[in-house]
């Protein structure tokens, strides 16, 4: 079979497995690699690439970085004039429009990490975690102008494991996401490619994670629900609550046998009991603003003052 020729929209290290996968394969001639601009980074602030285009530049692929692909008018008509046969999208954050999604002769493929139509949009391995699902998956659509909502053209199930954060889950699909576009690398060599379209009535959203949404309601939360927060929010945004004023990050919790009000917290023989919808938990392993990571243990030894979780000010959400 002749190699296709193809172009791939990333930007993030989630996106490097993927990248590495269609720079080595057989069936593939990778003729770009398009993603975003240079970025400030860490303290000093320098200019650092997107880790896809890292590794464009180690392997000498062509690289385009822009705000808007659709924009850069001259490369376009450049794919145009030399004709491209796949295009491959793995977490690049800009809409195509209709000139790119019709250049390819094969098509433009969307890799999202959910079971879609489950979980469209930017955050779907937080929200599935959240949700407190037992399985998540890959799933590969033919993009069309509306977001995640093309023909299934290939999926994959994942189990989820009970004590799995956001940030193992996404190591998992970060490879799972390469294994399934190889499989349709596969199909596609053999004519086996077939498109299933989505049941809209079926779609759900997950939007973008923002801050505030690593806050936890012990009062009107159940244990499950905080336990799923809290893997889920793991590493970024993290969960946190406030007690005596100061932001307190929780990092690990357990159901404690002890019986408190919804929303009530008390120091217990130096360990950090609180209340929620349907029983209580241990805060396991935390953080009080201006102090180091330790156990609930550390924190309270010594600890003089009645402790209380108290409201946030509205900006610090």
């Amino acid at each position: 079979m002749k190699k296709l020729k193809a172009i791939f929209f990333g930007t993030p290290d989630f996106s490097v497995a993927t990248l590495e996968l269609m720079a080595h394969h057989p069936l593939i001639e990778l003729i770009a690699v398009v993603s975003m601009p240079d970025r400030p980074a860490g303290r000093g602030q320098e200019l650092k690439s997107p880790e896809v285009i890292q590794f464009a530049k180690i392997h000498k692929i062509k690289t385009i970085q822009t705000e808007n692909i659709n924009k850069e008018l001259d490369v376009l008509s450049d794919w145009e004039k030399s004709g491209v046969d796949i295009i491959v999208v793995l977490a690049f954050a800009q809409f195509l429009g209709s000139r790119i999604l019709a250049l390819p002769r094969l098509g433009c493929f969307n890799i999202h990490t959910s079971l879609l139509p489950k979980y469209r949009g930017a955050a779907p391995i937080q929200y599935a975690l959240w949700s407190g699902d037992q399985s998540t998956g890959v799933s590969i659509q033919k993009m069309v102008k509306k977001m995640d909502a093309g023909d299934i053209v290939h999926s994959h199930p994942v189990k989820i494991h009970e004590y799995e954060t956001g940030g193992m889950l996404t190591t998992r699909l970060k490879f799972q996401a390469a294994l399934a576009l190889s499989d349709l690398l596969e199909k596609i060599s053999t004519n086996k490619v077939v498109g299933s379209p989505q049941d809209e009535s079926l779609a759900t959203f997950a939007p973008t994670l923002k801050k505030s949404d690593g806050h936890l309601d012990f009062k009107n939360s159940t244990l499950k629900q905080i336990k799923n927060r809290i893997q889920a929010m793991d590493p970024w945004p993290g969960t946190f609550c406030f007690m005596n004023n100061k932001r307190l990050k929780i990092f690990e919790v357990e159901k404690s046998p002890i019986t408190l009000n919804p929303g009530q917290i008390q120091n217990i023989q130096n360990s950090m009991i609180v209340g929620c919808a349907d029983g209580s938990l241990r805060i396991l392993k935390l953080q009080l603003e201006g102090k180091k990571t330790c156990s609930d243990t550390e924190l309270l030894n010594g600890w003089r003052e009645e402790i209380k979780l108290t409201e946030p000010k509205k900006e610090e959400t």
